[in-house]
């Protein structure tokens, strides 16, 4: 893990971003056709590109020199790099329908609103030379490749884990129970006002992940495809979830000064915060437990009227270069889309796509948008435009 970065500097990395609900409906109408980059008049490189990405997912170097893919890239081809953050998949779904950015490091509760949307185009991937080299089981996914396109490039996974305080739990809580009823923990304390939840509509599907353990009379095959008993039975547990919760997090930096200073000691999270906690010599580790875990495989996605797509080909093809790849994946906490990454990384170290979790892909239900027409229940899906309502009653006390 990255112990050796400078606790101070990482804890002001992450500024708090205002949740932004963009609620999506039906699978609409196949977009309009895009003209994708490849067929633009001329090769000239436009000398900026402008992306949406999640906090620490593009550094260069300003928080710890040693993590900078931005300058060198700058310097070979001219194309100054322009980040705007997003701290939810509804804010960068907001962002880019508003238009004004070239790429968007979209999660897959993300990505297919994105695409039904309109709002991203096919990309070419024969501009993409390295894209041979990614891992195979992302190289079609369904969160980005679509009616045999592919929407953008993957760029990093991970799972979403389950942060615990070590003085509390002496050994690794084995089921994601701690979070959703009321219990005394290994301190002989409740749980109550000491645990967080995601504030996000994406987390019906922890619920829903859970309920598939725990409730399998339910029938639940896809966290994702919830019919509407199922999906009542995952409200009625985030309801009786929300006396217990002491925040509804979405600002990873909040998270960890509330693991450092305010009580909390179990929440889901990303391995980002875990990674930060660690390296400012907090008692904290992480786990993914029995039931398994939803995560996240995220996609750099072109605009549709993209002002800058030479450059943006130019960034995509970077991305995953090896070098990048494992540089992000030490810094962020993540995993690599490209696997030679995990070898011979210096910041990664040798153990880096271990400690990271990259055995865990199996166990890992990766965020989708849910549709109303989905593969385990025909037409009868809950669409996210029903959990985007839905969730933000429930974090009110609904």
């Amino acid at each position: 893990m990255r112990s050796a970065i400078d606790p101070s500097a990482r804890l002001v990395l992450l500024a708090s971003i205002a949740l932004t609900v963009t609620a999506c409906g039906k699978k609409a109408a196949e977009p309009p056709a895009a003209t994708p980059p490849a067929a633009t008049a001329s090769a000239a490189l436009e000398g900026q590109v402008d992306i949406v990405a999640w906090p620490g997912y593009i550094e260069r170097g300003e928080t710890d020199k040693n993590y900078d893919w931005v300058s060198k890239f700058e310097t070979d081809t001219g194309c100054k790099v322009n980040v705007k953050t997003a701290g939810t998949s509804d804010e960068m779904v907001s962002l880019m329908t508003q238009g004004g950015y070239d790429l968007v490091t979209a999660s897959g509760d993300a990505s297919l609103r994105l695409i039904r949307g309109g709002t991203v185009q096919p990309v070419d991937v024969a501009r993409i030379p390295s894209y041979e080299t990614l891992d195979p089981r992302l190289k079609e996914a369904p969160w980005h490749f679509v009616d045999g396109k592919h929407y953008g490039v993957p760029y990093q996974w991970g799972p979403n884990v389950l942060m615990y305080n070590t003085n509390v739990f002496k050994t690794a809580p084995t089921s994601w129970g701690v979070l959703f009823s009321d219990q005394k923990l290994g301190d002989g304390k409740s749980n109550k006002g000491r645990i967080q939840a995601y504030d996000g509509p994406i987390y019906i599907a922890d619920a829903a992940l859970y309920l598939m353990s725990t409730k399998p009379d339910l029938g639940i095959k896809d966290p994702y495809e919830l019919t509407e008993a199922q999906y009542t039975a995952a409200l009625e547990l985030l309801r009786g979830q929300h006396p217990l919760v002491q925040r509804y997090w979405h600002d990873a930096n909040v998270q960890v000064q509330d693991f450092t200073n305010e009580g909390v000691v179990a929440s889901s999270s990303w391995p980002f915060q875990v990674n930060t906690l660690v390296a400012n010599k907090q008692p904290v580790a992480s786990t993914v437990p029995a039931e398994g875990a939803t995560g996240w495989a995220d996609t750099t996605m072109l605009h549709a009227q993209a002002k800058h797509p030479n450059c943006a080909y130019k960034w995509m093809e970077w991305s995953i270069s090896a070098k990048v790849q494992g540089d992000v994946a030490s810094w962020f906490g993540s995993l690599p889309v490209v696997p030679a990454a995990c070898n011979g990384n210096d910041l990664l170290g040798a153990e880096g796509c271990k400690n990271n979790g990259f055995e865990n892909f199996d166990k890992i239900h990766f965020w989708r948008t849910p549709e109303a027409r989905c593969a385990t229940q025909g037409d009868a899906c809950i669409p996210y435009s029903r959990w985007a309502t839905d969730y933000v009653a429930i974090m009110g006390g609904r």
